[in-house]
């Protein structure tokens, strides 16, 4: 009987015994369990901020690979740009030269173009004698125009030239036009009729006296009423008012009289 009560005392102790570690462990196993806890949430957040760098550093990466893109990208357009701006800057030493050349050029030309305009000047006074007021405004236009610096040396010559072609065109043209002539002591308004510069007549707007130029005379020629027919056949053609047709052309007449 003692030994079984002292069985059961030992027993009781063992019991006793195991709750005493067990509580101990059981601390134990909590606490490991909450580090665990612990660790596996700081793992958790030490990955998150992993994921976050690196997601900054493959937005960074391909920032820098976008960056160095441009660099390259802005290379090749400053070597462009500098071999425009070499370019550009050649075409202006060019043009300089060009300035200096035509400054040059331009105290040349300018003595040309006014012997030129005196030229055109003596032929318009020695030819016969139409359209006088209009070609010597012409004239003086053109003179006018070379003492103006605004008007370029290109101008001022095609405008010469210009001149030159219209007095070139009037010998190729039949022509006619009312003005005023004074050949008999009193001014008076007549009809023109110039034919190229082979004839150049009168006729008094009545048809009543008729004249032709003689430019070996250097004056007026006047002409019998013969050719009153020829001369209005030949206005009504310049004024296009009736088909162009064969004309007789007054020439002038000897001193003592008779028809050319």
């Amino acid at each position: 009987m003692r030994w079984h009560r002292g069985r059961r005392l030992a027993g009781t102790a063992f019991v006793v015994l195991l709750c005493a570690v067990a509580a101990p462990a059981q601390q134990l196993l909590a606490q490991a369990i909450e580090q665990r806890q612990q660790v596996n949430e700081e793992g958790e957040a030490s990955q998150k901020r992993v994921d976050e760098v690196s997601d900054q550093i493959d937005a960074l990466t391909t920032e820098y690979r976008s960056a160095l893109k441009q660099i390259e990208a802005l290379r090749v357009y400053n070597r462009q740009m500098s071999e425009l701006i070499s370019s550009q800057n050649e075409e202006i030493a060019s043009f300089e030269r060009q300035v200096d050349e035509v400054d040059v050029i331009g105290r040349g030309v300018t003595p040309l173009m006014l012997r030129m305009i005196d030229s055109l000047q003596a032929f318009v006074d020695l030819d016969i004698p139409f359209l006088e007021r209009e070609r010597q405004e012409r004239l003086a236009g053109l003179r006018e125009m070379m003492e103006r610096s605004d008007v370029t040396n290109s101008e001022k010559y095609r405008r010469i030239l210009e001149a030159y072609q219209i007095e070139n065109e009037y010998g190729r043209t039949i022509e006619a036009y009312r003005a005023t002539i004074d050949n008999t002591g009193a001014e008076r308004t007549v009809d023109f009729l110039r034919v190229g510069r082979i004839a150049l007549v009168y006729q008094a707007l009545d048809g009543s006296d008729a004249g032709v130029w003689s430019q070996e005379k250097r004056e007026w020629v006047p002409l019998d009423s013969s050719f009153r027919t020829a001369i209005q056949q030949g206005l009504r053609v310049a004024r296009k008012q009736t088909a162009p047709e064969l004309i007789r052309v007054p020439l002038p007449v000897p001193p003592k009289g008779g028809q050319g």
